[in-house]
């Protein structure tokens, strides 16, 4: 791995990268569930080889599926964690905790009972009984439906107004644009960029230029035509974008690879970071 990381207390911070890029374990090896070949890491000053019961007294671990009792009620899951942790006035906290995370109403229903977005929050609740300084949350929303990801992106910023660092992992970028202070790209193991989402948009002095199509034989032939071009489909909306330099030599030259294709319009805008991180990867 090449991973050189630096996380602001306090700050969200986004491991940023596709399936099998290395997320988890990255948050396996600060989390001391996995030892590194070599490197160096501390969290909250405390060396992660060194003095791993420091650090697991320090960070909370919430996993890509979510660790609740299906059996117990979720004021019996909360207040079973407080007591595991030693945390004085587990029944108070419980409370508060239910009530952050919108959960009162539900609080002595069986957790079998509750969708996969009440279980999750109900997860993230748990982590935090025992007051954590940092938080992991590996890919926590996978798998939730969209109204129950928008609800997840607002826990997580309330969270981190509470002075919890929160270290985050998603392959979504949507995610990593709504919420992260700072995000790093992951690639094959490897750190290949990191800074704010408006950084690593200005890194590459790129426009995205959207094609839109009115039917699907000229959508299809277009894509045959765009080989060596770094582009994105959009199926849903017909249309394609393609990044290049801004210069008008590139946009002649995209325009000359596709002559002779019906175009219903063309558009020219700023890079997004979705077409950031597709330029990175494929360089």
């Amino acid at each position: 791995m090449g991973v050189d990381l630096d996380i602001q207390k306090g700050s969200i911070f986004c491991l940023l990268g596709s399936n099998g890029a290395g997320k988890t374990t990255i948050v396996k090896i600060l989390s001391t569930l996995l030892k590194a070949d070599s490197g160096e890491a501390s969290l909250c000053g405390y060396d992660v080889k060194k003095n791993a019961n420091q650090v697991r007294s320090a960070i909370s671990l919430t996993g890509q599926y979510a660790a609740v009792d299906g059996l117990l009620t979720a004021r019996e899951n909360l207040r079973m964690v407080g007591r595991l942790s030693h945390v004085q006035d587990a029944s108070s906290k419980t409370d508060a905790l239910l009530e952050q995370f919108s959960l009162t109403n539900a609080a002595d229903r069986p957790v079998s009972t509750f969708s996969g977005g009440m279980r999750r929050r109900l997860d993230i609740a748990m982590s935090l009984i025992g007051k954590p300084e940092i938080i992991f949350l590996d890919e926590p929303t996978t798998g939730l439906d969209p109204q129950s990801r928008i609800a997840m992106w607002k826990v997580i910023r309330e969270m981190a107004g509470t002075g919890v660092t929160v270290f985050l992992t998603t392959q979504y970028i949507e995610e990593a644009e709504q919420l992260a202070d700072h995000i790093a790209v992951l690639h094959q193991g490897t750190i290949i960029a990191q800074g704010s989402a408006q950084e690593l948009k200005s890194m590459l002095a790129s426009r995205s230029i959207l094609l839109g199509f009115a039917d699907q034989a000229p959508y299809l032939a277009a894509q045959q035509k765009l080989d060596g071009h770094s582009y994105t489909i959009h199926d849903d909306a017909m249309s394609i974008s393609v990044i290049t330099d801004g210069s008008v030599k590139q946009l002649a030259a995209l325009l000359a690879d596709i002559n002779g294709i019906d175009i219903a319009f063309l558009e020219q805008k700023q890079a997004s970071l979705e077409d950031v991180f597709l330029t990175l990867v494929s360089k």
